[in-house]
């Protein structure tokens, strides 16, 4: 009787475990439950995100930020007298960097400039000789007048004479006078008419030695201004604005022109970044696209740019030794090319890590100008909310 008794009993207790799981086990069916709607979430709003904007970006870490550095060099030798800037140092163009000793260009500039006061001087001599021998001209002119009126009187007290002696008015030894001093008319008007082509010569030649000796000076004033620019060449400074760095120069170091001494970097505002996209990721990629820009330094201060040009060739072709193709043991390389990526200067400016050399990951956005990124979140947001 006891056995037939229990037996409903353990049948009771067994379906009310069936009817109430324990919580535990609830609990654990819950979470299985959650943690599969949220996989599927995320494999959908991963799929919304790559076919909405994942799918358009094309990213690359081989990508540096780039400055036009400029180098600077002496264009004279000389001594370095001072450095007048620190290592790191903000510049402004125009700033003093380097002054090297103006000794030697200072007594240069001297020279030069006295041998130009002495072909000045050359020139008004030479000037003064011009108008002696126009003056000559002009004496030389009045001679021959004189001459020609002598002549001319001469001749005609002959041929008048000539026909008394005829007639027997007059002897004939005042005939002969008469005929002598013709002919000595003649000598002298051609004598002064010798004189006065002498003197014509004279000015030519003057004039001659006046273009001679501007010269002269015109090549001395250019010696002076040479003279002038080598003694401001001891002071090099910043031609651009930037930061002073890279300097190799010690105060009382011998120079030679050509010779680095100091380098200054572009500011933050004018850095650039070059990404080398691969060829298979540039189908879509034009000009103007919006760029994001993460820096390896820090992946949390990432800041957008923008796509400034292409390459017209592949970073290959630019090599010191370009590739040739042509050859027996040819392997196929997928080619890079260079792309200018620029930022917006107020941008740059407050990017406090951005320096010429960095690494960055650049992320084209090659849907277009005008394209916003949400992110893969906001794309789970939004898949939420719909």
């Amino acid at each position: 009787m006891n056995a037939i008794t229990e037996k409903p009993e353990a049948a009771t207790a067994s379906a009310r475990t069936i009817a109430h799981p324990p919580p535990r086990r609830l609990l654990r069916l819950l979470l299985r439950g959650g943690a599969a709607v949220l996989v599927l979430l995320l494999v959908a709003g991963a799929g919304r995100w790559w076919l909405q904007e994942g799918r358009w970006i094309e990213s690359t870490d081989n990508a540096y930020v780039q400055g036009d550095i400029v180098v600077l060099a002496p264009r004279i030798e000389g001594d370095v007298a001072a450095i007048e800037v620190a290592d790191n140092q903000p510049v402004r163009a125009g700033d003093v960097l380097i002054t090297l000793d103006p000794t030697d260009w200072q007594l240069r500039l001297d020279r030069a400039r006295a041998a130009a006061a002495e072909a000045a001087a050359a020139v008004a001599t030479a000037l003064r000789q011009a108008d002696q021998a126009a003056a000559a001209i002009a004496q030389a002119d009045a001679v021959v007048a004189e001459a020609e009126a002598e002549a001319t009187r001469a001749g005609a007290d002959a041929a008048r004479i000539g026909t008394l002696v005829v007639s027997g008015g007059v002897s004939r030894q005042t005939n002969d006078q008469a005929v002598a001093e013709n002919r000595k008319a003649v000598a002298a008007l051609a004598a002064a008419r010798a004189q006065r082509r002498t003197a014509a010569d004279a000015l030519a030649v003057a004039q001659a030695q006046v273009a001679q000796a501007r010269a002269r000076r015109d090549s001395q004033a250019v010696a002076v201004r040479l003279a002038e620019r080598d003694l401001a060449y001891t002071r090099i400074r910043a031609p651009i604005d930037g930061v002073a760095g890279n300097r190799s120069a010690q105060v009382g170091q011998h120079v030679k022109a050509g010779q680095q001494l100091l380098s200054v970097t572009p500011p933050q505002g004018a850095l650039y970044v070059v990404a080398n996209f691969k060829e298979t990721q540039l189908r879509h990629m034009r000009p103007g696209q919006s760029v994001m820009l993460t820096p390896d330094i820090a992946g949390d201060l990432s800041v957008p740019a923008r796509v400034d040009s292409l390459a017209p060739a592949t970073g290959a072709l630019y090599s010191l030794l370009p590739p040739e193709n042509a050859t027996g043991n040819f392997t196929k390389v997928v080619q890079r090319v260079p792309v200018k990526i620029v930022l917006d200067p107020a941008i740059a400016a407050t990017a406090g890590w951005l320096r010429a050399g960095l690494s960055v990951t650049a992320e084209v956005d090659t849907r277009g100008p005008g394209a916003v990124r949400h992110g893969l979140l906001a794309s789970l947001i939004g898949l939420v909310g719909l």
